[in-house]
């Protein structure tokens, strides 16, 4: 059977269904029954379901968890997190509990405007683009007040429009750099509507344009679009103690565990190859809170790494010091979120998610995303430089392999004591269940 297909976005669910697994399935009737095991039975959710995306044929669960005493400037959140790699929630909530008797975590937002360009090409004299470009300036704000007009009143809109030259980079080429405050919605639809418009703006007055030659009258539009690099949405988080009160039963001498976690930080500061791994974990935390709360992960991906290379080589996202008997560790990040729009109206489980976090403005949720984000890093490292990673990590991961292994009660209960006294391993663990299964 051929897997070309046309008209697949015409056909009706149940008929998307049947050619997938027709088409690629040795039991189409085991294919669709696992997809519509899926399926949610309100039928009022499953279509809400359905209207998110294109060509729908199932719902892909994820976990949802819950890290609870997030003490964040003196506030106590309980945080949602969604992800499907284990010991993250238990990580990010025993940080939680760690920081909540040492001071919490303290949370700042440094900035919050948002970026947009419209680029184009001119082939012109670049200091008529630019007095046309002071004269016709007002044009773009009075033009756009029918889709500003809202947002003003919730206190956002343009902030500012630069015209940027970029000839050195690309022959002709410049830029409409506009700055817009979007307050408590992430805002991506209304900065490029915004940004449309400044580029209809920009050829139509240059069209009416006295001052252009016939040739540099026609202005070439390649794209309008907003900028995920938000360098101008900076948020910053961090936790500090004396030393001493680093102290607990994994870390004996406090001293030595500060200076060995903050060279661990040093380390991914300077090697590349670390500071992936080590920004990855902090993206296990932030991720995790920015799913269940319905914002765009990919978006706070692109930015945050990024901003980890805005210096010319690839570092760690988190910074620790240790300065007259006081151990600090901290990080700035670059966030936007946002709290109304989107999904944020729409999933149940992300309005239920932000009701738990009781209904935070864009601001409030950057800094507990970013808190989160620390406080997984803050575990990964006192794993790493105490017990290894792999211990808390593979008691986590024995579930994964006792489930993959359909192990009965008594199964699980002999592999949890064995695995007490020996070195958790995939292939122990495999091994262990079979000798079990042969006795």
């Amino acid at each position: 059977m051929t897997k070309e297909i046309s008209g697949f976005s015409k056909l009706s669910k149940d008929e998307k269904i049947d050619w997938i697994a027709s088409t690629y399935f040795q039991s189409a009737d085991e294919a669709k029954k696992l997809l519509k095991s899926y399926w949610n039975a309100d039928e009022k959710l499953q279509q809400l379901h359905d209207d998110f995306i294109e060509n729908t044929v199932s719902n892909f669960y994820l976990p949802m968890g819950i890290a609870p005493n997030f003490l964040i400037n003196g506030k106590t959140y309980t945080v949602p997190m969604v992800i499907e790699e284990s010991s993250v929630v238990a990580a990010a909530s025993k940080s939680a509990k760690f920081w909540s008797t040492r001071g919490g975590f303290r949370t700042t937002v440094l900035k919050t405007e948002k970026i947009g360009q419209v680029h184009f090409i001119f082939k012109g004299d670049k200091e008529k683009l630019q007095g046309f470009f002071q004269l016709i300036k007002p044009n773009f704000f009075y033009d756009t007040e029918p889709l500003t007009a809202n947002m003003q009143k919730r206190g956002g809109g343009i902030l500012d429009i630069e015209l940027r030259d970029k000839t050195h980079e690309i022959p002709g080429y410049f830029q409409l750099h506009a700055t817009f405050e979007t307050k408590d919605s992430m805002g991506a639809n209304f900065i490029n509507s915004c940004l449309e418009q400044f580029a209809k703006t920009l050829k139509d007055e240059a069209d009416e344009y006295d001052g252009f030659s016939h040739e540099e009258k026609n202005i070439r539009v390649v794209m309008s679009i907003l900028s995920n690099y938000v360098t101008g949405c900076i948020v910053r988080a961090e936790v500090s103690c004396k030393i001493e009160e680093l102290a607990e039963k994994n870390i004996p001498d406090p001293e030595a565990f500060a200076e060995k976690f903050a060279t661990a930080v040093q380390i991914a500061q300077v090697e590349p190859y670390r500071a992936v791994t080590h920004n990855k974990g902090i993206m296990n935390g932030v991720d995790a809170v920015v799913l269940a709360t319905g914002n765009d992960f990919r978006a706070v991906e692109a930015a945050v790494h990024a901003y980890a290379s805005k210096d010319g080589r690839y570092s760690s996202l988190s910074h620790a010091e240790i300065k007259d008997g006081i151990f600090r560790f901290w990080m700035d990040l670059p966030l936007a979120l946002g709290t109304v729009g989107g999904l944020t109206s729409l999933h149940p489980l992300v309005k239920f998610a932000l009701e738990m976090l009781e209904k935070p403005s864009a601001a409030q949720l950057m800094q507990i995303v970013a808190a989160t984000g620390l406080a997984q890093n803050f575990a990964a490292l006192r794993s790493l430089t105490t017990t290894g990673i792999q211990e808390g990590h593979m008691k986590m991961h024995l579930n994964n392999i006792l489930n993959q292994f359909d192990a009965t009660d008594e199964e699980r209960e002999h592999v949890r004591k064995h695995f007490k006294k020996h070195a958790i391993s995939h292939a122990a663990a495999v091994n262990y269940i079979e000798s079990l299964r042969k006795k």
